[in-house]
């Protein structure tokens, strides 16, 4: 094998925010992207929120001489809005779509219809194989009171699930993406140590870019101060991760963010601040503590937990309010036949009133059955991933 301490990879990571007529100055951002790549020349280029196929061929031929090789994930109603571009030739490639995603009445917040996934690209780089990963799990819109945290937590679960059973013949693993965790969240914690994966910026030898590595922060003129709640200064929700082998280890010499603006551009390349990773073959990575990811899945069942009792309640009411549809719809059609069988009566029967009453019924029955189906394909997840993470406990115990 070839010297490996020689081997060095420079991994970019972007959201691009790029919702075609939503997002402002799509087609002169993704100009402005494809112009800073082909100058940068990363070794591999991980982007999130491409959400127009016709966005990722631009960006394609745009990029076709400095990075040959490219694939687009495709996933959901809108696509995954995953893409991965490298100067070195993708041997595979692989999607996941995650169980849970949000829910579909919630169409302001889109998640759902994005269909949220991890992209996995198995790439040659030298004589070492590398698994390289673009994932976007749900957004937080709400830090006190997040409905989606259980759906996250379960992103968090699968996506480190899905890096450990594909990971196993990879002499390198690379990560990068929009996690939309804090580094301290529980999702951000169970998967750094489940899976061994070590963040670039807590491991890097040198820095330069907004402090505390943030990449939301109230200097870009795309982001509203809202959407940072208490956090004044910015929170970081993008990373770059990475683990080794027992044939090549890695550590991170140089990691570097964008700082809003962009010299000689009226706005910047996106409302997230994108990511830069220079990654250098050197030491063994430690994994993560036995006991310590005793107590993160344990944590991550509790919030589960939590999520499947409220998936229940809200299966139970949408039960209880279909069996009242029935029953209303029932009770009319007894209270028809009694008119019917009272052929003498001299007050007419009212179709009207009957027929509108019948449609209401019919529309909380069909309305009520689509909610508890989708609640129990909810609930199933839920306890998937629930009884995987009771597996691990015992096991680890």
């Amino acid at each position: 094998m070839a010297n490996t301490d020689s081997v060095s990879v420079r991994v970019f990571s972007l959201n691009c925010w790029g919702i075609r007529y939503l997002s402002k100055h799509v087609r002169q951002r993704y100009a402005m992207i494809g112009d800073m790549l082909s100058k940068e020349k990363h070794d591999i280029v991980l982007l999130q929120e491409v959400w127009s196929e016709k966005d990722y061929l631009f960006l394609k031929q745009k990029l076709s001489s400095c990075h040959p090789h490219s694939h687009y994930f495709k996933s959901g109603v809108i696509g995954s809005g995953l893409a991965l571009f490298s100067k070195h030739r993708i041997q595979d490639a692989f999607l996941y779509r995650y169980s849970l995603n949000g829910y579909p009445y919630m169409a302001h917040h889109g998640d759902w219809f994005g269909g949220k996934a991890v992209g996995l690209a198995v790439l040659n780089i030298g004589s070492l194989t590398a698994n390289v990963y673009v994932t976007h799990l749900h957004a937080e819109y709400c830090r006190d009171r997040d409905p989606y945290l259980p759906h996250r937590v379960v992103q968090a679960w699968e996506l480190q699930q899905f890096v450990r059973h594909t990971s196993a013949g990879a002499d390198v693993v690379i990560l990068g993406g929009d996690l939309n965790m804090h580094p301290q969240d529980l999702g951000c914690r169970l998967l750094r140590t489940s899976t061994g994966l070590r963040d670039s910026y807590l491991e890097t030898s040198k820095f330069d870019g907004c402090e505390n590595g943030v990449t939301l922060i109230p200097e870009n003129p795309f982001i509203c101060e809202k959407e940072l709640g208490p956090f004044d200064k910015g929170i970081r929700i993008d990373y770059i991760m990475f683990k080794g082998s027992s044939k090549a280890s890695i550590c991170c010499d140089f990691m570097c963010t964008t700082k809003g603006s962009v010299s000689n551009q009226p706005f910047p390349y996106s409302d997230h601040e994108a990511v830069t990773a220079h990654l250098r073959l050197k030491s063994f990575p430690p994994l993560g503590d036995a006991a310590e990811l005793v107590d993160i899945v344990t944590e991550a069942r509790t919030e589960v937990k939590v999520g499947l009792h409220c998936a229940e309640r809200m299966r139970s009411t949408a039960a209880r309010t279909g069996a009242m549809g029935l029953a209303l719809l029932v009770l009319e059609l007894a209270i028809m036949a009694v008119s019917w069988l009272a052929l003498d009566t001299e007050q007419p029967f009212p179709r009207v009133s009957f027929y509108l009453l019948a449609a209401l019924c019919v529309a909380i029955l069909l309305t009520t059955l689509l909610l508890y189906v989708f609640y129990t394909m909810e609930l199933k997840s839920l306890q998937g991933a629930e009884d995987q993470m009771r597996l691990i406990v015992g096991s680890l115990q």
